[in-house]
């Protein structure tokens, strides 16, 4: 039962509204490391170079997508196994499947409650405490 303050997550979304909320849902939830980008170009190069857990992304951005950054980190021999849950405006199942075929861990619709998020974190993490 991993603490949730042990985590460290990186949010990647390009809307600062959605990367605020997912901070303080997280920070609600016990998290303590959270951090943010709002380019997925960055938050690869900022990952790269300080690991963490757990990434949240947001699947439609402009420059590089969702399911590009997920590539990009899975493609990584030092990342490539690092938690990704995608986070999509809309249940397309084009997406979804693609997602999972690229291996994401875990997928949610938005606008959700923090309550979905954590059930979604801990269905890879076991519960948090």
């Amino acid at each position: 039962m991993p603490a949730a303050a042990a985590i460290k997550v990186m949010i990647v979304d390009d809307q600062t509204s959605m990367r605020a909320m997912i901070r303080n849902a997280l920070e609600g939830l016990g998290f303590r490391d959270v951090r943010d980008k709002g380019c997925p170009k960055d938050a690869l190069a900022a990952v790269r170079e300080d690991r963490v857990h757990l990434i949240i992304s947001d699947y439609n951005m402009p420059e590089m997508d969702g399911l590009q950054l997920l590539e990009a980190v899975r493609g990584d021999p030092v990342i490539g196994k690092t938690v990704f849950i995608m986070l999509t405006g809309s249940a397309d199942r084009e997406v979804v499947q693609k997602a999972a075929a690229l291996g994401v861990n875990n997928y949610l619709v938005k606008p959700f409650a923090p309550a979905a998020l954590k059930e979604k974190i801990e269905r890879v993490f076991g519960a948090l405490q």
